[in-house]
């Protein structure tokens, strides 16, 4: 494989400015349990929903901003409900966010659009805060949790949720004064609100009145600081006691009740900007602008509740401008962000047992693409695109004088919001990019007195054009265009050549849109029109099937029936299930008619996509797709100008073929579990290859990694009939791996069995053993667990000495009481790769035997390359024997440091 290592491709990354989790915890639920979100604010305006996902952390949605500073984020639920069975429907989640503005607005999860707005007599909002929900069995349950927001004018006002709506219910509260602004806001109870003040006080106020209670004083500040302390945050824990922190870098603590003050401790030399508490309310953290985050532990002593810092660590380069925790006994985490960019992961109740992780700071959907015949190279962000020639390598004195790469056009799109997708055809000669509210297309052809190209804009249809769309796509043949739009509808439109222009294309004016499967979900979630969001899209290599995957793990999958025939109208409407009738082509169809047009089909030059027979036979996926590829096909030899074995009549003088797609379409799927799959798409089963080569068989390097995959581009030679070449490089923000497809996998070494036992918690690591510590499993959803003769403070092993020989003792120190046995699903994954390797090695050395040659590498991994935007195929036409041609790709990388220098200048 020949790389080229591409860093001139700009994307600045965005700043982290708020975290929400969707819940703090597992507790205060009646029935069943919503899912886990994780939504991360960005300076740019941008929203990200992140699944946790038990510690794998997918990012499943990012929606575009207008550039206006996320500045805060929460979640609400709405009250649930009884079906007729008296079966309990989960409340759905909401997401709300603030932005330097005099208002609140409403995410819609499924579009990602703004949904609501607030509106009232008040200032900007600076700090906002979510009415607790009333726990399991209180009877008193409110209809709905208010917000209550703070002002930059000192005003606190209260917003109702009811009725799914976002609108303001009445003023709380107005402080007067020139520093009066509201910086920080929590509930302590259901009818009591703490809010911080840029004028050294904390108030305290009756939301059923409007009356304020009490107020607590932080003083004046220190000798070479301001004289007023600015409140930045305020929490309430569990028993009703308040913690604070400030300007000054201290961390206070109150009485829940007379409201006096507890203790104050020093936790940061900077200002301590936000702080979170562990679901107990007996662990706290505090981040400040140096970076530093300090923990904070609780003692009961002579009856006093008294507070200690137990540890202080630089966690970030930049500040720590937001926080966020979620406690439970399954997952116990604090993300946070700042100016770095990348979010931290750090173990809550582990802390000192397992590694902080960062999460990946790009996107999950790469934000580049490629024509591959064309050596083309498409990236975008904000609202440009650029495009670059990549050159073909040379030796000698050409490739001293050859600039390896040119940027040979800029396009600028005249829009509100930033460029969701982009998408560009293998020869270079369409693109499409859009946004959540429209979609462009434009004409790229090489200009004759330089290398720049010309780009015009073609004519897309009205219906489709202000739509908007999350995904964009053209078919392999550059003959389709496919539009995911912000409600997940999918939608097609057919390309042809210009009739009076040669050089070229237009849209045809009608597109179809291709109807999803209806699904009965099998559990209740709470985000009941996001996890129906799709994700991933995808043509098969000869174009004639597509298959899209949601959330949940859906397959739903289309074929496009018929052959193409140029000389039939470019339009035509028939009756559905039958070719005889009446026809209409273009515009010359009958008024008459347009009631009739729900059922009919469009016909474009006699062909149409019709749902796949066998899709409803496609199981549901552990999980959504991360990669979603066809495996490619040997060359077919399609059906030229028009339908052989069907006949013209007089009613029906074009008729049409109603055959599906020849040959297998086998699709590979890698899930957000890391979960392998191969499906024969029109057969509606797994492929011969997937049944021998079962998920539990994939290389350690890719179970054990903790960044998820991006993408995969194929190196294949399936067009070649002296050899099969079939590798697919698969890579994530930090790896890079390869999988050789063309046989079944190898497991490892045979001479190196598998373990017979796999753990629930963390591996035992003995002293010194490094790899057994990188490969332990992580207990809170952070880091790895860090080797116990490395861990700060008392060690998990000790030396025990038993006839005078010295043995490692490993303590118990399981919190949960949690029993060292396997799994149901370790058992099966055990049991399933033994009989892969009995089924399978036979095979292999028969086959190794029959060609005469030993068995071929079957994976490699690299961490060489980091952190990896998107890795994007190029095409070498100079090699005249196919099988001859070696893979060439773009590694296009963005190292943090570059990201932040362009960020600054």
């Amino acid at each position: 494989m020949d790389i080229h290592r591409s860093r001139f491709v700009p994307y600045p990354t965005s700043a982290i400015t708020s975290l929400a989790f969707s819940r703090t915890s597992d507790s205060g639920f009646a029935g069943p349990i919503p899912s886990l979100k994780l939504a991360i604010g960005r300076a740019n305006g941008n929203v990200e929903i992140w699944n946790p996902l038990k510690g794998s952390w997918v990012q499943e949605a990012v929606f575009q901003g207008d550039n206006k500073s996320i500045d805060g984020l929460a979640w609400t639920q709405e009250p649930n409900d009884t079906d007729a069975n008296g079966q309990i429907i989960l409340g759905q989640q909401r997401l709300f966010s603030i932005a330097s503005s005099p208002s609140v607005t409403e995410w819609d999860l499924a579009t990602g659009r703004p949904k609501h707005q607030s509106s009232g007599n008040f200032s900007e909002v600076w700090c906002f805060a979510v009415q607790p929900r009333a726990k399991a069995n209180d009877s008193k349950e409110p209809p709905s949790q208010d917000i209550v927001a703070g002002c930059g004018d000192g005003t606190l006002v209260i917003l109702s949720t009811a009725d799914n709506s976002l609108q303001f219910k009445r003023i709380l509260a107005r402080v007067s004064g020139k520093k009066a602004r509201c910086m920080c806001i929590a509930y302590q109870k259901p009818e009591t609100v703490v809010a911080g003040f840029a004028d050294s006080m904390i108030r305290v106020y009756d939301t059923r009145t409007g009356s304020q209670t009490r107020t607590m004083s932080f003083g004046t500040g220190l000798p070479t600081a301001p004289k007023n302390i600015l409140v930045w945050q305020v929490r309430c824990l569990p028993n009703g006691d308040i913690v604070s922190s400030d300007s000054n870098g201290e961390v206070r603590f109150w009485d829940g009740k007379t409201y006096s003050l507890l203790q104050r401790l020093k936790g940061h030399e900077t200002d301590c900007l936000d702080l979170i508490t562990s679901s107990d309310g007996k662990t706290i953290i505090s981040g400040s602008i140096d970076g530093k985050m300090a923990i904070y532990k609780q003692s009961n002593g002579n009856g006093r509740r008294n507070w200690a810092k137990a540890s202080h660590r630089r966690v970030h380069a930049g500040e720590v401008k937001a926080m966020a925790a979620f406690d439970s006994k399954t997952m116990s985490v604090v993300v946070s962000g700042g100016s770095d960019v990348a979010p931290m992961v750090t173990p809550l109740r582990e802390y000192g047992k397992e590694n902080p992780r960062s999460l990946p700071c790009l996107p999950q959907e790469a934000a580049v693409t490629s024509a591959p015949k064309a050596r083309l190279i498409a990236s975008w962000w904000d609202k440009s695109i650029s495009i670059w020639r990549i050159a073909r390598q040379a030796n000698g004195e050409a490739a001293e004088l050859q600039k390896p790469r040119k940027l040979i056009a800029s396009i600028a799109l005249n829009t509100k919001l930033s460029v969701a997708s982009v998408a560009i055809s293998n020869d270079g000669k369409l693109l499409a990019a859009s946004t959540s509210s429209e979609i462009k297309v434009f004409q790229l052809r090489k200009r004759p007195d330089s290398d720049a190209l010309a780009v015009r804009k073609l004519e897309v249809s009205n219906d489709l054009a202000v739509l908007g769309a999350r995904l964009v796509s053209f078919s392999p043949d550059g003959k389709w265009l496919a539009a995911v739009t912000p409600d997940s509808e999918i939608h097609l439109a057919r390309l042809a050549a210009d009739s009076e222009k040669r050089k070229q294309v237009q849209f045809l004016p009608e597109t179809v849109e291709l109807e999803r499967l209806s699904r009965k979900l099998p559990y209740q979630t709470g985000f009941k029109d996001f996890d129906r969001t799709v994700t991933r899209l995808t043509f098969s290599g000869d174009s004639s099937v597509l298959v899209a995957c949601d959330l949940l793990g859906y397959l739903d999958s289309w074929a496009l029936q018929g052959n193409e025939d140029i000389t039939a109208p470019a339009i035509e409407k028939v009756k559905r299930g039958s070719d005889a009738g009446s026809s209409k082509a273009g515009s010359d169809s009958d008024s008459d008619s347009d009631s009739d047009d729900d059922e009919s089909t469009t016909l474009f030059y006699g062909q149409h996509w019709v749902d796949n027979p066998a899709g409803h036979l496609l199981p549901k996926l552990d999980s959504q797709a991360l990669i979603l590829t066809f495996r490619p096909q040997k060359d077919i030899q399609s059906q030229v100008n028009g339908n052989p074995g069907v006949h013209a009549t007089r009613h029906n003088p074009h008729a049409h073929s109603h055959e599906l797609p020849e040959g297998q379409h086998r699709l590979w799927v890698l899930t957000a579990r890391h979960q392998m799959y191969e499906f024969d798409v029109l057969a509606g089963r797994l492929s011969e290859w997937s049944r021998r080569n079962p998920s539990a068989i994939l290389p350690e390097s890719l179970k054990l990694v903790k960044d998820r995959a991006m993408g995969a581009v194929w190196d294949s030679n399936a067009s070649s009939a002296k050899t099969s070449r079939e590798r697919l490089w698969i890579y994530g923000s930090t790896w890079l791996i390869m999988l050789n497809l063309s046989g079944d996998l190898s497991i490892g070494s045979t001479s190196q069995p598998l373990r017979k036992r796999k753990r629930k918690g963390a591996l035992a690591i003995e002293d010194g053993d490094d790899t057994a510590a990188k490969k332990a499993k992580s207990e809170s959803g952070a880091g790895s667990v860090i080797a116990a003769h490395l861990r700060p403070g008392f060690a998990d092993v000790a030396k025990r000495i038993e006839d005078g020989k010295a043995m490692d003792f490993e303590l118990n120190n399981n919190l949960y009481g949690q029993e060292d046995e396997l799994t149901d699903n370790e058992n099966d994954d055990e049991e399933e790769v033994q009989l892969t390797r009995l089924r399978s090695h036979g095979e292999e050395q028969d086959d190794a035997q029959a060609n005469g040659t030993e068995s071929e590498k079957r994976s490699w991994y690299t961490f060489k390359y980091r952190p990896i935007l998107g890795i994007v195929p190029l095409e070498d036409d100079t090699a005249e024997d196919s099988s001859e041609k070696v893979l060439e790709v773009a590694i296009v990388e963005r190292p943090l440091w570059e990201a932040l220098d362009m960020k600054r200048r």
